[in-house]
């Protein structure tokens, strides 16, 4: 695989999508240039930095800058009872965004980017970008991350759209429609090998049955997902990347550095071993 274009799907998982920076980082010193990136949510926020051409080291000193910033802050800092809109303001959120991602159109990307949207009214996956609809970067990357609760909903085309990862914190479902050359999917989203509960989120007890439920919805739809793709031959090689995913981890934006770390380390383990198959 070495030299050859391959296509980058990335997952949601809030802070832990640092771990795709590290993972990028690992996939440039083996040689491997993506072809085009498929991603959702916050992993949609650092794959369209990376699209852009972004350096390793300068997107990861901005995602720990902004973390400093306060852009999700205490994600139950807002609550206003069960009539609110949602836990967190999009503003912080919106401007983060922007200061990641410089480039406003998907045809100005250099390397071709595809986001996943959820309409959430009907449940249909949304793809923009790359073989998909076209509107504003920005707008579409907070939609994807709008997840219902924490984030409100966000107006495309007229449909009220939320995160992604409802449909798949894992995109690969939109990676089957898009993608011929050999996957490489990093998945730091909820999955039933998650390490043990960490300190509880200070969170109501509601938002962490909300958490829990989503959490194990979005694992179980990873593990079909990944199923499918290994059971159809017509599909492209993939190759899984799982960095270590602790529990209660989305908002620990303090840990950013480590979460890198983390997804350098696992995506060259995985690439040292497909290189010793081949």
């Amino acid at each position: 695989m070495n030299g050859q274009p391959v296509a980058l799907v990335l997952s949601g998982g809030g802070a832990k999508t640092a771990a795709h920076v590290g993972a990028a980082r690992a996939l440039a010193e083996a040689g491997l240039a993506p072809a085009r990136y498929v991603a959702t949510s916050m992993g949609a926020v650092i794959a369209a930095a990376l699209a852009a051409g972004a350096d390793h080291g300068v997107l990861l000193d901005r995602l720990a800058e902004a973390g400093q910033r306060g852009v999700v802050r205490d994600p139950v800092a807002l609550v206003a009872g069960l009539y609110g809109q949602a836990l967190l303001r999009p503003a912080p959120l919106r401007q983060a965004i922007e200061a990641l991602v410089p480039i406003r159109r998907f045809g100005d990307l250099p390397v071709p980017l595809t986001v996943c949207v959820v309409d959430l009214d009907s449940g249909e996956l949304l793809l923009y970008g790359a073989g998909g609809a076209d509107a504003p970067v920005v707008d579409v990357l907070c939609a994807s991350c709008a997840l219902p609760v924490y984030l409100p909903a966000r107006t495309l085309d007229g449909r009220r759209c939320g995160d992604g990862g409802l449909r798949g914190v894992l995109p690969l479902e939109a990676a089957s429609r898009l993608c011929r050359e050999p996957v490489i999917a990093v998945d730091v989203g909820p999955g039933f090998d998650m390490a043990s509960p960490g300190p509880a989120a200070p969170a109501p007890p509601l938002v962490r049955a909300h958490d829990e439920a989503v959490a194990t919805l979005m694992a179980a739809h990873t593990a079909a997902q990944l199923a499918l793709w290994r059971a159809d031959p017509g599909r492209p090689p993939l190759l899984y990347v799982r960095p270590k995913v602790e529990r209660n981890a989305t908002f620990r934006v303090d840990r950013v550095r480590q979460y890198a770390d983390d997804g350098y380390r696992a995506a060259r383990d995985v690439l040292t071993r497909a290189g010793e198959r081949t």
